[in-house]
């Protein structure tokens, strides 16, 4: 049987798209190992983000992360738009790249599209946590609580650095208000 000459670029096409969604952290970043998906789960303030489309003029922003029935997990993001004044919520969901040991996620918003999401730094009681993207563009420092202490602020910058991040692009986020309306405008709306 002959396969048509269109076959071989389209094939091509879907291998390499295929490998190269499989860069899911950058390059000199390792995952947390052992990493307790358990203990991960719940609300985590963000601290410090490298700023991109999907999080411009957010601030008071949180994840929340609980289990899925089908072992994912659920990905609550939320922030206050400071442009529109109000409320943005986006929905997703994450699932390991290989074993759950390892804090090596992939996260998506938008249908069959992910992106990377690891834990590249954690505290031992699962406090603070710093996560790097699938590229040095992508960098969260998270907190249980709005605040995080100036020595563990240092290590992870420190840890950031190191790695090839530019800290001084992060921006730094507001905790000052409540979300009492629980109304949402979806993340893609912006």
């Amino acid at each position: 049987m002959k396969v048509n000459a269109l076959m071989y670029p389209i094939l091509t096409g879907f291998v390499v798209m295929g490998l190269f969604s499989c860069a899911t952290i950058p390059k000199g970043a390792e995952a947390v190992k052992p990493f307790d998906k358990d203990r991960y789960l719940g609300k985590w303030y963000e601290i410090a983000r490298m700023d991109f489309k999907f999080e411009k003029n957010l601030n008071n922003t949180t994840a929340e992360y609980s289990l899925n029935d089908n072992g994912t997990i659920k990905v609550d993001n939320q922030g206050y738009n400071t442009k529109k004044e109000k409320w943005t919520q986006a929905l997703g969901k994450a699932k390991f790249v290989g074993d759950e040991n390892i804090a090596k996620l992939k996260v998506s918003f938008f249908g069959p599209f992910y992106s990377g999401y690891n834990v590249i730094a954690i505290d031992d009681d699962y406090k603070y946590a710093l996560i790097a993207g699938e590229s040095l563009k992508y960098l969260w420092i998270l907190s249980r609580e709005k605040m995080i202490p100036e020595e563990v602020t240092k290590e992870y910058l420190m840890i950031a650095e190191k790695i090839g991040y530019n800290t001084s692009e992060l921006i730094w986020i507001e905790h000052n208000k409540v979300n009492e309306a629980l109304t949402f405008q979806k993340w893609e709306e912006l």
